[in-house]
């Protein structure tokens, strides 16, 4: 006993230390080996449940491309279609705009001329109409039409502007134009183009008309050639009552 007990006091303190640390070592060795059994088999029994789980999730992520694709080109589809309304929506506003100056239900302003009727002051000859020394609807009428012929695109008499369903009428001493009763000096404005004058000029019909009445009878005639002559727009009932569209003619065989 003296002799084991002599023996371990001989033993140093270092190696016992040493003795001490490796055998703790050695549990923690063993605690680690044996929990790692349960551990990797948990892991194996979960990874089959996630690996399914991802692969149902990207199957998913596929068909939301393809219904993103989808839903995109519907989009494009339906833009193109837009755009091509919206094309024919500006070209049945640009024909309306046309049909409604045609009509006259626009107010315009452009170059062109206005002309002045005044009646002759020239003494009445003996055994003459005093009636032909005065300006008549007649010359009224007469003076619009060369201007059409001429070239004019919008025409108006002492602010009336001169329509389809436009008449221009004597009533006793003043001349009637649509519904509007108007006074000499009479006022024809025309919008045209740059040589409407040139144009009106060289009409046999006005020249005939400025000898009849202004060489014969003194009729004044007057004109104003300007970049900005104003035309009203019609102001008067565009409703026929007893015209109607005719029917389509049938071809011939």
């Amino acid at each position: 006993m003296t002799t084991l007990g002599a023996r371990i006091r001989s033993i140093p303190s270092w190696q016992v230390t040493l003795g001490i640390a490796l055998l703790a070592l050695g549990f923690l060795i063993a605690a680690q080996l044996a929990s790692e059994g349960p551990r990797v088999r948990y892991t194996t029994l979960e990874r089959s449940p996630l690996v399914v789980s991802a692969v149902a999730l990207q199957a998913r992520q596929e068909e939301l491309k393809d219904e993103i694709l989808a839903l995109r080109n519907q989009i494009q589809d339906l833009e193109q279609r837009g755009q091509g309304s919206a094309a024919l929506v500006r070209q049945l506003n640009d024909e309306l705009q046309h049909a409604r100056i045609a009509s006259g239900l626009l107010a315009l302003q452009g170059t062109g001329i206005v002309f002045q009727l005044e009646d002759s002051v020239q003494p009445v000859k003996p055994g003459a109409n005093e009636a032909d020394y005065l300006v008549t609807a007649r010359d009224i009428r007469t003076l619009v039409e060369e201007l059409w012929l001429a070239g004019a695109e919008a025409v108006s008499v002492n602010g009336e502007r001169i329509a389809q369903s436009s008449g221009i009428i004597d009533i006793g001493g003043s001349t009637l134009v649509n519904s509007a009763f108007i006074a000499p000096p009479y006022q024809v404005s025309a919008i045209g183009p740059d040589d409407l004058y040139e144009q009106l000029s060289a009409s046999q019909g006005f020249v005939a008309f400025v000898v009849a009445r202004a060489d014969a009878f003194g009729i004044r005639l007057s004109f104003l050639e300007s970049d900005a002559v104003d035309v009203p727009a019609f102001a008067g009932t565009i409703t026929f009552r007893y015209a109607r569209v005719a029917p389509p003619a049938t071809p011939a065989p």
